[in-house]
């Protein structure tokens, strides 16, 4: 199983359950996020200690429990491991391996919506969830800027960006960009490629050298599939 050093965390352990709320736990579809590009694993955990992994559909039976102080045990087909307490609520879930700084990610794809497939969707989805209050803290220190002519691109203001680590530890910026009357976004500044980037609808994370050519990308993308 793989697990991740993971600095998000400490950033939104303050909004955590306890793990022994187990009828949040069972009977939902807990996306592992592993090798998730290559191998969609959803672990189910039944309420008669039958633990239920299913890969790409494949299912195999094995069982768990919850063995207290936060603490989960897991006996898969060829070991046995123990977790305890990272971080869970409703929507997500961090299992630290016993004795190590490594963490075990599982979205609920249930309460989420709609399927995750690859990495992207998924910091996407801790980033508008958990850092919603930064990001509301910041309103107030906005700096605005003039329209960037010739695209049809409206003013627009932006929060001080927001340094942040992906699970694999690749430092970025999120930067939240509201467009005047008309709605509000995110893109990313990549400081070791010195790259900008944002989630382009239908196509992934594309990327830019030049900021302000990545703003009216954003923006005529968002207006392309609002209309």
């Amino acid at each position: 199983m793989k697990t991740f050093l993971a600095d998000i965390i400490p950033k939104i352990q303050k909004y955590s359950k306890r793990l022994d709320d187990l009828a949040m736990l069972t009977n939902q579809h807990w996306i592992f996020l592993g090798e998730i590009i290559d191998t969609k694993t959803v672990y189910i955990f039944r309420p008669n200690n039958q633990l239920l992994i299913s890969e790409n559909g494949i299912v195999n039976k094995c069982n768990w429990e919850y063995v207290g102080t936060d603490a989960i045990l897991l006996d898969l087909k060829d070991k046995s491991l123990l977790f305890k307490h990272g971080f869970f609520d409703e929507n997500i879930m961090a299992f630290k391996l016993d004795s190590t700084e490594q963490f075990a990610f599982f979205i609920n794809e249930t309460k989420y919506g709609k399927e995750i497939n690859n990495i992207h969707d998924v910091l996407l989805f801790l980033e508008r969830k958990y850092l919603k209050k930064e990001k509301s803290n910041l309103e107030n220190n906005q700096r605005s800027y003039n329209n960037l002519g010739g695209f049809g691109v409206p003013n627009y203001s932006e929060n001080e960006p927001i340094e942040q680590f992906e699970i694999f530890g690749a430092r970025y910026f999120t930067v939240y960009i509201y467009f005047e009357n008309s709605f509000s976004d995110m893109y990313r500044f990549y400081p070791k490629k010195d790259m900008y980037g944002f989630q382009k609808n239908n196509v992934g994370e594309v990327y830019f050298e030049d900021k302000n050519a990545c703003i009216r990308a954003l923006f005529l993308d968002r207006m392309e599939h609002k209309n």
